[in-house]
């Protein structure tokens, strides 16, 4: 996605950080969070750099939704949404060379079809819904659930692209 905006990443590092939600945090905050936070480890490991990270977190009411990681949690996720309006809170984080951090989010509503069994076991069937947030990958056949959205579709798949551009110019870089 960041090709989109005219950017390469010369490195792509993986942070290791506890991704639990604080008790009673909110999706919202969470989401912001997590992105701090992954920024942080990841400028650990490459001083000096721009280090741009994110995180989207699937909200329903005050539950903050699990990243699915099994058939049984995706089916879970996917009969709360069934039907209903959610919000997905994408998080952006931009640390500059000189360690300042910026941050930005995303909230985008969505309304997704009441799903039957049917359509429920052929998504589950095809996979995209693997460490997916909430269950789903909106850039795929999850798309077809989702009869009304308000927001950021970037921001669903999981880098809202407005707010990444306004911070990579910030922190200086050149971006389209």
């Amino acid at each position: 996605m960041l090709g989109r905006l005219g950017i390469a990443p010369s490195r792509v590092v993986a942070t290791d950080i506890d991704e639990s939600p604080l008790k009673g945090e909110r999706a919202r905050n969470h989401a912001v969070r997590l992105a701090a936070e992954k920024a942080r480890a990841a400028a650990a490991l490459a001083p000096g750099a721009v280090i741009l990270a994110g995180d989207t977190v699937v909200g329903a009411g005050a539950r903050i939704l699990p990243k699915a990681e099994d058939e049984a949690t995706a089916r879970q996720c996917l009969a709360l949404l069934s039907g209903r309006r959610h919000r997905v809170f994408s998080a952006v984080a931009v640390i500059t060379p000189d360690g300042r951090l910026r941050e930005a989010l995303s909230e985008t509503i969505l309304r997704f079809k009441r799903l039957s069994r049917e359509e429920v076991d052929a998504y589950i069937a095809g996979g995209e819904w693997h460490g997916k947030a909430g269950g789903y990958a909106i850039q795929g056949s999850a798309e077809g659930f989702c009869n009304w959205l308000s927001g950021s579709h970037s921001g669903v798949i999981g880098l809202p692209l407005f707010e990444t551009r306004r911070l990579l110019i910030a922190a200086g870089l050149h971006v389209r």
